[in-house]
């Protein structure tokens, strides 16, 4: 998967960016929030109608979003909650960001039915890729299978906000998004058949 080869790239200068702020004794927590807090920033430009100041405002979250695991491996700080918050906290980001840009098209551009279209089979996909994945381990399988998730998802949506390319990065967002969550759907489907484990209601 691109995540993988992502964040091998990036291993080196996040490992490096950790230690210098391990110094500082901020914790992984403190840059969830934070990241979180520039998402949300972000979010209000975009829904301002700033499109690409707001995809440079994403970039910067998203590398605190990269920096709190690197600082938590790298202090020793990893917990169960810190996991929870982080995910949480990642699901908020994506809504967020998605319904800004739905706000912004109902506002400055509210021929652009196709954008919002777009937007909402998005919105739905990534929500049903993160569900897929808890829904398995709940089930005491790892599920992380899936051609677009989250560092995908949210490097297409910053290069199109930044190139204006926005109607070809939405396209690749709501089909993709949507075929990960199928094929995680799979996935368990291939390992619990072959499995065969007993039978368990879903929700």
């Amino acid at each position: 998967m691109v995540s993988k080869y992502g964040r091998a790239f990036f291993r080196g200068p996040l490992i490096r960016l950790a230690r210098l702020l391990q110094k500082t004794g901020i914790t992984p927590n403190a840059l969830s929030y934070t990241g979180f807090a520039l998402t949300v920033l972000s979010a209000l430009v975009l829904a301002a109608g700033h499109l690409r100041w707001g995809g440079v405002l994403l970039t910067l979250a998203a590398l605190f979003d990269m920096l709190d695991g690197a600082l938590a491996r790298e202090t020793n700080q990893m917990s169960k909650f810190g996991a929870f918050l982080d995910s949480t906290l990642d699901r908020y980001s994506e809504s967020v960001t998605l319904l800004a840009l739905a706000f912004y098209y109902i506002t400055f551009q509210p021929q652009a039915r196709t954008e919002l279209f777009l937007i909402f089979l998005t919105l739905v996909g990534s929500l049903m890729v993160s569900y897929t994945r808890a829904r398995a381990e709940s089930l005491q399988i790892e599920c992380k299978v899936g051609i677009l998730q989250r560092p995908e998802r949210l490097t297409i949506l910053i290069t199109g906000l930044i190139t204006g390319w926005m109607l070809p990065a939405l396209w690749v967002l709501a089909i993709f998004t949507n075929v990960t969550a199928l094929q995680r759907v799979h996935e368990v489907y291939w390992r619990t058949t072959r499995q065969s484990p007993n039978p368990t209601s879903g929700d």
